[in-house]
């Protein structure tokens, strides 16, 4: 039964396969191993190391001495005489192993199919080197073929100082190049501080225009307001241009048969009765209008003079100290103060010198003409006349004859409307 037993310790370091060792490596001797000890190649320029990188899959160096207890791999024993034999031989192979590993760049052991491979790279190994020996001993042959034809000493001389000479001309260069660069970069450096100046300059002025900007644009918008107030303010100048002063002050129209002021009528009738409180305010606003129109003219009144006083206006007789009333207060009496009376024909002749002072003016072109003419506290038409007066009077002639009265006014109106906006003054048109 001993002898079907095989022991197994080692394995190829580069498949890993288990191998049967044979048994003539049982009689390693210490001559065999100084043998072993003897370099196997002499030349160090022949790597074997870079040639065994072509195995595939190389394993790293695995050392048997390196296992803690000494035995790599595993074997099968029987007995303890057995195994102490086993053990001998066993360190026997490790000392082999391990003195053919530290002489080359493989490790071993190897089993047959890895041994081949690595005898055919040693082969090619062999090969190239040869090649390249018979490629030097060529060269060299054809070295000593050229030896008479080869540069003397002097030329050589000559071309290593003129090397050496520009190699000083390019050293000077080199150095003039550093002292140039060196000079680039201070002035690259002054110039990074200069842009970085003119940065903060320009920062700056951005900063300086984006608030002029909108101070601008603030002042853009002021002018904007101000063209729209102008605007406004044209509007309302062309309107006023357009309105007649006197005629917006002073409303004449009528109602029915009335003659109004302001919308005060002037005039009472049995079928229509007016209050006196608005005859006196329609008296009121008349005798302001007559006073404005002869200021306007530079007209002075003869014998009287107008004072306007709302509803109790009167007109002063001048050099008489006497004063005509131009309101009522009571019915309509035939027998009646005759102060009112001869306050409206008081009236009446202003009216009167005011129409004669503006046909005056228009005495060249005789372009213009009162509608109604006045005499003596009397308004004539062309067919008829009718006094101012209340007393032996019927209201329906008085209201006419007020009615009268104030369309000369209008006239005068519009006459002094259309003189003056001739003249250029800021008086316009009758809108009536």
């Amino acid at each position: 039964m001993a002898e079907d037993k095989v022991f197994v310790s080692f394995t190829c370091q580069r498949c890993s396969q288990a191998l049967r060792l044979d048994e003539s490596l049982n009689s390693f001797t210490e001559h065999i191993s100084a043998e072993l000890n003897i370099p196997i190649h002499s030349n160090p320029d022949v790597d074997l190391e870079s040639q065994a990188t072509s195995f595939d899959h190389y394993v790293p160096p695995y050392r048997l001495s390196d296992s803690g207890n000494g035995v790599n791999g595993f074997m099968l024993i029987s007995d303890e005489n057995e195994a102490e034999v086993h053990s001998n031989r066993f360190k026997i192979h490790e000392a082999l192993f391990d003195t053919i590993s530290g002489n080359s760049n493989i490790d071993h052991p190897l089993c047959d199919e890895c041994t081949d491979y690595l005898i055919d790279i040693l082969e090619n190994q062999i090969k190239i080197t040869q090649n390249d020996f018979d490629d030097y001993q060529q060269y060299y042959k054809m070295l000593l073929q050229n030896d008479s034809n080869e540069p003397k000493l002097n030329e050589l001389q000559k071309e290593l100082n003129d090397l050496l000479e520009e190699q000083n001309r390019y050293l000077e260069e080199m150095e003039a190049f550093e002292k140039e660069e060196i000079d680039l970069l201070n002035e690259i450096k002054k110039q990074e501080e200069i842009s970085k100046k003119i940065s903060s300059e320009e920062e700056k002025y951005y900063q300086e225009y984006t608030k002029h900007r909108r101070s601008l644009v603030s002042t853009e918008e002021d002018a904007r307001s101000l063209d729209t107030q102008l605007n406004l303010a044209n509007t309302h100048l062309d309107k006023l241009k357009n309105t007649n002063v006197f005629n917006a002050t002073f409303h004449i129209w009528h109602k029915e048969h009335f003659g109004t002021i302001n919308g005060f009528c002037l005039g009472r009738l049995p079928s229509a009765p007016v209050d006196w409180s608005e005859i006196n305010a329609a008296w009121g606003q008349t005798s302001l209008l007559l006073s404005a129109l002869a200021r306007k003219i530079n007209l002075t009144f003869e014998r009287y003079k107008l004072v306007p006083y709302g509803n109790h206006s009167y007109i002063e007789v001048i050099g008489e100290q006497k004063e005509l009333p131009l309101y009522g207060s009571g019915g309509f009496r035939f027998l009646w103060d005759t102060k009112f009376d001869h306050g409206m024909v008081a009236f009446l002749d202003c009216l009167s010198q005011f129409q004669e002072k503006v046909e005056q003016m228009e005495k060249p072109t005789k372009m213009f003409c009162f509608p109604y003419r006045t005499n003596k506290g009397k308004i004539e038409d062309k067919d008829a006349s009718y006094s101012i007066k209340i007393q032996l009077n019927s209201e329906e002639q008085w209201t006419k004859a007020l009615k009268f009265m104030l369309t000369n006014l209008k006239w005068g109106l519009a006459w002094l409307a259309s003189q003056f906006n001739s003249d250029g003054e800021e008086i316009l048109q009758n809108d009536s």
